[in-house]
């Protein structure tokens, strides 16, 4: 996929820096988030090739899609004066830059690169992409729907970024509390023209199950809700029972003990398994362990 991507992404930079939309000092930054094929050998071949162009950083091992691109912006807060993160494949339009960083220029400090519709996707993928906006939503995960990462972040936004030290990262839920002066651009994403997909079910939902455990206490509130119905449930059961017991109408059998005893247990361990999580996710925070490690930095300079 960078064999096609850099070619294209060199052109823009050069051309733009010409026409004065981009200064002459900018660059894309290229992360290889610890894969084990040849892509950092293309990184530092574009580097090499398009010196003007490129920087790249590679990491120690793949920490995850959030935490490469949480790099990437770490490394450039000191170094520009906005940032526009975008996936390499390039199936979000580039040709949206300028107008992004128009944007900025007239005083927003995060622009947000809104999808148009999700034509491309498969109906697997665009209708649970529809389920996921929603849950968040109910959920209380402030997101901008049809937005994933393509978007542009001044430097002040990239500063308060930094300010947010959590090991748990879902910077989709992060970036809407950096700043206030927000917008959007509508565009249409293009279909993949090569190679597959790396962001599997698993991933997607591992990234939703964290957007959730991270902004919202909505889970916990639910097993509160749920305890509270189940406790009235066996009130009134209770008083059935003893009317029951008191009319003399009462018949053995052992139904109204065992669904009840299933219920009750999967709600249980329902209930462990998530207050489990957040659990987990505070022990992961008390750590303070570092959220990617740097392998090699390559600027060609």
């Amino acid at each position: 996929m960078l064999a096609i991507s850099i070619p294209i992404l060199a052109s823009f930079l050069n051309d733009n820096k010409k026409g004065g939309v981009l200064k002459k000092n900018s660059f894309a930054l290229l992360v290889n988030d610890g894969s084990i094929d040849d892509t950092w050998k293309q990184i530092t071949s574009a580097i090499s090739k398009y010196p003007d162009c490129f920087r790249g950083i590679s990491l120690a091992r793949n920490y995850g899609h959030q935490a490469a691109l949480l790099c990437g912006l770490d490394f450039v807060a000191k170094k520009c004066d906005a940032a526009i993160s975008i996936d390499a494949d390039l199936q979000d339009d580039i040709n949206l830059i300028p107008e992004m960083i128009t944007l900025y220029k007239q005083g927003y400090h995060v622009v947000y690169g809104v999808r148009r519709s999700r034509d491309v996707d498969s109906w697997f993928k665009r209708n649970s992409a529809y389920i996921f906006y929603k849950l968040m939503r109910v959920m209380g995960v402030e997101m901008i729907e049809n937005h994933a990462d393509y978007r542009l972040m001044s430097k002040l936004a990239l500063h308060h970024l930094q300010a947010f030290p959590e090991v748990n990262i879902f910077l989709r839920g992060i970036v809407p509390f950096l700043h206030n002066k927000v917008t959007s651009l509508v565009y249409i994403r293009k279909k993949r023209t090569a190679g597959n997909t790396k962001y599997t079910l698993k991933k997607m939902l591992a990234l939703g199950w964290n957007g959730i455990t991270s902004f919202s206490i909505v889970p916990l509130r639910l097993i509160t809700l749920t305890g509270f119905i189940i406790f009235i449930t066996s009130i009134v059961m209770t008083l059935y029972a003893l009317i029951s017991l008191i009319l003399g109408s009462t018949l053995p059998g052992w139904t109204s003990i065992v669904i009840p005893l299933y219920i009750l247990g999967g709600v249980i361990m329902l209930s462990i398994g998530i207050l489990g999580e957040y659990v987990g996710k505070v022990f992961l925070e008390t750590k303070r362990r570092p959220r990617f490690l740097i392998d090699e930095i390559s600027t060609d300079t």
